[in-house]
């Protein structure tokens, strides 16, 4: 079946977070939160190289929204539930929907760290890959000296697989980076 026939919400609420698919009118947050975040984001994210101005950031979440309804990326967009403040962006990417095999990624907005936001969020975006999804494998990988980043696939439980060495360019492109492999599969 070809992805784009699949139907399956576009939003849904953890305890505190509401995810969903990534709006017009988004960008002015997101484009907030990347220049709050800018030095803590800078040394793993690609987008954080350069700097970007609102419009650039609006576009590329309009091309977010997109990508989603195209099933070609799952990019979510996570807001306290309460206030609807915007805290960070995960999502679905490296789809193989023959295998059901997604991989996630994350970036919380750094003025919200230390609340377990990006934690509960990837716990929630995990349980609906597995649920609404059908997956069959659902993985993270991080820059081994990401210890953030690497924090919160090991408190949800995810197996580290391995650590690929020399696998990938640090995002500045000026040496080799390990990544570590994390997975959860469903149980056969």
């Amino acid at each position: 079946m070809n992805p784009i026939l699949l139907d399956f919400r576009h939003e849904f609420e953890t305890e505190r977070l509401r995810l969903r698919i990534p709006m017009p009118g988004d960008g002015k947050a997101i484009y907030d939160a990347i220049n709050a975040s800018i030095n803590e984001l800078r040394p793993w994210m690609g987008f954080a190289q350069n700097s970007q101005t609102e419009e650039e950031t609006e576009i590329n979440t309009r091309e977010s929204h997109i990508s989603f309804l195209k099933r070609e990326k799952l990019r979510m967009l996570v807001f306290l539930k309460e206030t609807n403040q915007f805290v960070g962006s995960s999502g679905l990417h490296n789809i193989d929907w023959d295998v059901r095999k997604f991989e996630i990624g994350y970036w919380g907005d750094t003025r919200f760290s230390g609340h377990g936001y990006m934690t509960e969020a990837v716990a929630g975006l995990t349980e609906f890959t597995f649920n609404e999804l059908g997956a069959n494998r659902v993985q993270i990988q991080c820059d081994t000296r990401n210890s953030k980043s690497c924090a919160i696939p090991e408190r949800l439980g995810f197996q580290l697989e391995g650590i690929i060495r020399n696998e990938d360019l640090s995002v500045d492109g000026k040496e080799l980076r390990d990544t570590c492999m994390y997975a959860k599969v469903k149980s056969k």
